[in-house]
């Protein structure tokens, strides 16, 4: 997969990134969905990788995900950030996937 990100989101997520260590990794939480169909995407901040996980590109942050829910989204997203609402937003070119991509701080 490869991410792109905003303008907006790179300003957002820059200071939470550069010199930490930190790394990104979307994460596909199905946790109290009741099916794997409808797990919610979340945007994690890691030490390192999980076990299994997969690194996409992205311009400029790379990001892990699990390789098993890949198949949830398209290989092209982008990453945007609204600041009126506080909020990433995971889309592609074909849809969107949430208005509200929460950033979990590890």
């Amino acid at each position: 997969m490869h991410f792109t990100f905003t303008t907006n989101a790179i300003d957002r997520l820059a200071p939470e990134l550069d010199g930490t260590g930190k790394q990104l990794r979307l994460l596909y939480d199905t946790e109290g969905c009741g099916c794997v169909m409808n797990g919610v995407p979340t945007l994690q901040l890691i030490d390192s990788p999980f076990f299994g996980d997969a690194q996409g590109t992205g311009d400029p942050f790379p990001v892990w995900y699990e390789p098993n829910y890949e198949v949830f989204f398209e290989p092209q997203l982008k990453i945007d950030f609204n600041a009126s609402r506080n909020a990433f937003v995971l889309k592609s070119d074909n849809q969107t996937y949430t208005t509200n991509l929460r950033l979990l701080k590890s």
